[in-house]
């Protein structure tokens, strides 16, 4: 496990990272949320000191342990799945920041249960990412997230604890004096390739590698982004394209672990937009009752890009934080089932209605689900000139 002085650093890095993702500034009397698990309780407890110190005002959210979640899926009937606590409405319309410290006690507590009644649940809070979303969207939010290693993680992915610890520890730059430069070099690099590919008038991508062949468009007024403190770590590029335009096949070679079910080898055809042929080696069914959520899943919400030169993470690390900026040989590419990102909105993001993003394809669902392929890949730019420029291959921005 991480040492006091690595959580100290953890912690610095978090709020840096938090600070980061906000268009508007931090200022004293915000309120901050800090959601986590019993094992990341140090973790709560350092930073709860820090956002004192900050002056402002954090608030705490302990999450169900795996029998409370499980209990709660197996007991509830339909009113009780559903139902929201008094002020919970509240509360997120006046908070300015979150921080989630994912820490795990198991991952697969929730593979028997039905997906509809999860689905349901995740229906019943998209309320919530809605208020924030727009709170994000008008610059009074900023939120990010990171986990810490657990016995069961580490076992899921087969690693030991301490391999499992040292991957956090690399990726994140816990090991090094100032993280918080680290990440910052990082940053100012991933500028400079986000002016790069924005330059481009693109009138779609194409996505080779062994198994997949895919056409994805972007879209009028679309911008890459990323690397913008959402997530610690994150090396992804990414953009939410105009779903319309996606055609072709996408595979995951990388296994996903979501709503405590294990799935591995997801293979999506797309025609006009929707996956119409969904397969899996494994967890068929759950992937499909996933995509069948409601109307937006089965439809692209994200695609994404990470250059191996940036992230340290070459193992699968049975976590979607990590294993969507996967590094390794080849680097990565992942595309994310539903809900997009309206910060990949070109204009003016305060002018961005539920209205203008249906016209401009930007996808809408309860569902966000990143499936990654680690293949050797090809991405190329077909522009609106007529002209083909590589951008991506051999796991590298072409920059």
């Amino acid at each position: 496990m991480f040492s006091e002085k690595q959580l100290d650093k953890y912690a610095d890095v978090l709020l840096w990272a938090m600070k980061k993702a906000r268009k508007g500034k931090f200022k004293k009397n915000d309120i901050v949320a800090i959601r986590y698990n019993l094992p990341a309780v140090r973790l709560a407890e350092i930073l709860n000191a820090k956002i004192l110190a900050l002056g402002m005002n954090p608030v705490f959210r302990t999450m169900s342990t795996p029998v409370m979640e499980r209990n709660y899926f197996e007991l509830s009937n339909n009113k009780q799945l559903v139902f929201i606590p008094p002020g919970e409405e509240e509360l997120y319309k006046n908070l300015n920041g979150s921080i989630f410290l994912h820490a795990p006690e198991s991952i697969t507590h929730l593979s028997d249960i039905d997906p509809k009644k999860i689905g349901k649940f995740a229906i019943s809070r998209k309320v919530f990412r809605d208020i924030l979303d727009k709170r994000e969207e008008q610059g009074d939010f900023g939120w990010t997230l990171c986990i810490l290693p657990t016995k069961k993680l580490a076992h899921h992915a087969r690693l030991s604890m301490k391999d499992y610890t040292r991957q956090i520890t690399n990726a994140c730059f816990l090991n090094k004096s100032s993280p918080v430069s680290q990440w910052e070099n990082i940053f100012k690099n991933a500028v400079s390739i986000k002016k790069w590919l924005n330059s481009f008038k693109v009138n779609f991508y194409h996505i080779e590698s062994q198994n997949i062949d895919l056409k994805i468009t972007p879209g009028e007024k679309r911008k890459w982004i990323g690397l913008s403190g959402h997530n610690i770590p994150s090396f992804e590029i990414f953009l939410s394209p105009d779903w319309r335009g996606t055609a072709g096949v996408y595979f995951a070679d990388q296994p996903s672990y979501r709503n405590g079910n294990y799935v591995e080898g997801v293979r999506l055809e797309f025609k006009k937009g929707s996956a119409f042929k969904i397969s899996a080696k494994k967890g068929e069914d759950f992937v499909k009752k996933q995509l069948s959520m409601d109307k937006g899943a089965n439809k692209l919400g994200e695609f994404s890009l990470t250059d191996k030169r940036f992230s340290k993470i070459n193992m699968f690390m049975a976590n979607t934080l990590f294993d969507e900026n996967y590094g390794g040989k080849y680097g990565n590419c992942h595309v994310a089932l539903g809900a997009s990102y309206s910060d990949s909105y070109a204009g003016d993001i305060k002018s961005l209605s539920k209205e203008l993003k249906k016209k401009l394809g930007f996808n809408d669902s309860a569902l966000h689900w990143d499936l990654v392929n680690t293949e050797k890949k090809r991405v190329t730019a077909h522009l609106l000139s007529g002209k083909k420029i590589t951008i991506y291959e051999n796991g590298k921005f072409l920059y």
